[in-house]
């Protein structure tokens, strides 16, 4: 990494994984947002927050990923965006920093040790960047019991191919002191790494991004246990043609977000769906479809009673974009982490649930209005503490300049 040092970014989003759909849409954002902002800053919640970070455009990405394609290549091959909404950025996407992902070889230590020398040398082309590494990685099975490790040498000690490749990424990423954000379905918050992200000040959010269909899913089961019906059955189908989609039709590689999509209902409502049948009646089909490409579309059927038990039920159908919906949350997610860690927040953060199937720490809200009001409550707190801080800030500089002899006074 020759590059010349980059001052001006205040924020850098480490991608693991960098060269994905998801990742290439994200760093197109970041790229436009320096010269075209208003084609990004209307989609971010983030927006107008956490003014104390610097302006949200002031951002850079770097990342990992296997691929040796060139960024512009790999946005062209995943067709999310049309070539004339990044070949103007494409020296600038070309020129980001994009290293070799460690290879499952040797321990998860050898791979951690790689990372962390990686994110030195970012930090060091990145002096006043506040670093979040985002995973982005393909979603898989968990290879070992994730309650197995209760120390930290223990999992350094693993073999590399023995856990999931993005233990490595996690791990590197708080024994550096740099908050995550778990996008995918994967288990990373091991009992010894979310131990070390607490002694280290780290703030880790995950798991499994809620982009579409089970947004949607969150609101309406929100809505239909307040007004009183009662589910009787929920099907979900899902078309996809990106890679994420093909990757799903390994049932060892779908299985966590299946089991994401499908428990996060019953937990909604308070009871089984398909209690009275003795057996689940909440259905969810992936289908890799590549005619589609990103332009994923669901469909869903859901059977409700009313009164007397008389049966309803409703149609949805979204035809979204894959990446289109997850780059924008990738990049709110990074800037509330790094508010996390400057108020001084860290280790699992529940309360952004309203992101996340799979909610991360003790008591995640469960319904859309309660993890709506849990993620204002959030903000207001880290809003004041910043407040707080650069209050105490002031004060400390106002105290040493009345301290300090004005020059040429007798």
């Amino acid at each position: 990494m020759n590059k010349q040092p980059d001052h001006d970014s205040q924020m850098l989003l480490l991608v693991a994984g960098v060269k994905g759909a998801i990742g290439t849409t994200l760093a197109a954002a970041a790229a436009a947002m320096q010269t075209a902002p208003e084609r990004v800053l209307p989609y971010l919640t983030t927006a107008e927050k956490f003014n104390a970070l610097g302006p949200v455009t002031s951002v850079a990405v770097a990342g990992w990923d296997k691929s040796q394609q060139r960024v512009t290549d790999a946005l062209a091959r995943h067709g999310v965006l049309p070539d004339d909404f990044w070949k103007g950025h494409a020296s600038r996407l070309n020129a980001l920093t994009v290293m070799d992902a460690p290879l499952p070889t040797g321990t998860v230590g050898d791979q951690v040790d790689q990372l962390q020398a990686d994110i030195a040398r970012c930090r060091d082309r990145f002096p006043n960047a506040r670093c979040v590494l985002v995973n982005l990685l393909p979603a898989a099975c968990d290879l070992a019991d994730p309650a197995s490790f209760a120390s930290m040498d223990a999992l350094l000690n693993e073999p590399a191919g023995a856990l999931l490749p993005d233990v490595a990424y996690v791990a590197a990423a708080v024994e550096s002191g740099i908050p995550v954000v778990n996008f995918t379905p994967n288990t990373v918050e091991l009992p010894a790494i979310v131990e070390r992200a607490l002694a280290n000040g780290v703030p880790v959010a995950g798991r499994d991004g809620k982009t579409g269909q089970t947004y949607f899913k969150v609101v309406l089961a929100s809505a239909l246990k307040a007004r009183g019906l009662y589910v009787d059955g929920w099907y979900s189908l899902n078309i996809l043609g990106n890679a994420d989609g093909l990757n799903l039709m390994d049932p060892g590689n779908a299985c966590g977000k299946l089991n994401n999509k499908t428990r996060l209902l019953d937990d909604i409502l308070g009871y089984p769906v398909g209690q009275r049948y003795g057996r689940s009646t909440h259905k969810v089909t992936i289908d890799y479809y590549p005619p589609r490409g990103d332009a994923k579309e669901a469909w869903d059927v859901i059977d409700v009673k009313g009164v007397f038990g008389m049966p309803m039920s409703l149609r949805l159908n979204l035809q979204g974009r894959d990446s289109i919906l997850a780059a924008p949350m990738a990049l709110d997610l990074a800037r509330w982490t790094a508010a996390l860690q400057a108020a001084g927040i860290n280790g699992p953060v529940a309360d952004l649930g309203f992101f996340f199937k799979k909610p991360v720490g003790d008591d995640a809200p469960v319904t859309f209005e309660d993890q709506l009001a849990a993620l204002h409550r959030l903000g207001a707190r880290i809003e004041a503490r910043l407040r707080e801080e650069a209050h105490a800030a002031n004060d400390k500089i106002a105290a040493h300049h009345s301290n300090t002899p004005a020059k040429g006074r007798a």
